[in-house]
């Protein structure tokens, strides 16, 4: 699989980023043509020739070495997720070379899982899969999210909600960030698995039906978002900041679950107990299930 173009877009935007005072390379006047750092100032940094590094920014990772992404990944100064995204790229680089990557058989929902989120009653729940759609979730993750439920689209879908729905940046306490953070997840798993006809065929209708998704993709910036605060304004109980957890679930390659919580004592965790109360008169909307997941 040809990855030039995302490999040349990567390392040029991360490049670009890095200011001469924050690599601590020594500026000695005259006026720089490009923003951030000079080619041959990354190679120094990174212990190769300028022309060896031009050849990776060009695209070409064949046959490059983990001590020399990661010094790249140093020199650049990638975070944890970049680092990651960058090994990503140089696998399906090479994978001609160390054969190719078989497509990943579509995960599978184990009814024990079912039964684990049918097991937390006190916070909002869900599985998902690498495409942002929903797989799985309990009765109060039904209840947070109802504006995309409401959608009679499936398999749900976060990314299409943030970018096709309107009601989205109603929402959406902070949708910028949302948005930010939903294409960031994308692409680090777009690096991951390339071969994922359905991730593809998703980014593909999003870029063409919303500029905003096209502009945060073209940006190619990447992300890992296992743990943080999230805030929605529901339409049922206001506002909620919520404490969130992302775990991979080993046994079901491809798939994650969250969990949302609120603070002991918070207004947040009354307003749960007020949405599951909530949910119990919504009869409405049906969670989606894996058979409409493995249909793409």
């Amino acid at each position: 699989m040809d990855n030039r173009d995302d490999i040349q877009a990567f390392l040029t935007a991360r490049r670009a980023r890095i200011s001469p005072e924050q690599a601590g390379v020594p500026i000695y006047g005259g006026k720089r043509r490009v923003p951030g750092l000079r080619r041959e100032e990354v190679a120094m940094m990174a212990g190769v020739s300028t022309d060896y590094y031009t050849r990776l920014e060009r695209g070409n990772l064949t046959g490059v070495s983990d001590s020399v992404l990661n010094a790249i990944a140093g020199a650049l100064h990638l975070d944890d997720a970049e680092t990651a995204h960058l090994f990503d790229l140089s696998r399906t680089a090479n994978a001609g070379i160390r054969g190719p990557k078989k497509r990943p058989a579509q995960p599978k929902l184990r009814e024990s899982i079912q039964l684990l989120l049918d097991s937390i009653s006190a916070a909002p729940a869900f599985v998902r899969n690498a495409r942002m759609d929903f797989v799985a979730g309990n009765l109060l993750c039904h209840a947070l999210y109802s504006p995309l439920f409401a959608n009679t689209e499936r398999p749900v879908n976060h990314s299409r909600f943030i970018f096709l729905d309107p009601k989205a940046h109603e929402f959406y306490d902070d949708w910028e960030r949302a948005a930010n953070d939903n294409v960031a997840i994308l692409r680090t798993e777009a690096g991951r698995n390339p071969y994922d006809r359905g991730l593809s065929d998703l980014v593909g209708e999003l870029s063409t039906r919303s500029d905003d998704f096209r502009t945060r993709w073209a940006a190619h910036r990447v992300s890992l978002h296992h743990s943080g605060v999230k805030t929605f304004v529901h339409p049922a109980v206001g506002g909620l900041e919520l404490i969130y957890n992302a775990l991979d679930l080993p046994a079901d390659p491809g798939l994650t679950l969250t969990v949302y919580n609120a603070a002991r004592g918070s207004a947040t965790e009354e307003k749960l107990r007020l949405l599951a109360s909530w949910a119990l008169t919504q009869t409405d909307v049906a969670f989606p299930t894996m058979a409409a997941d493995t249909a793409s």
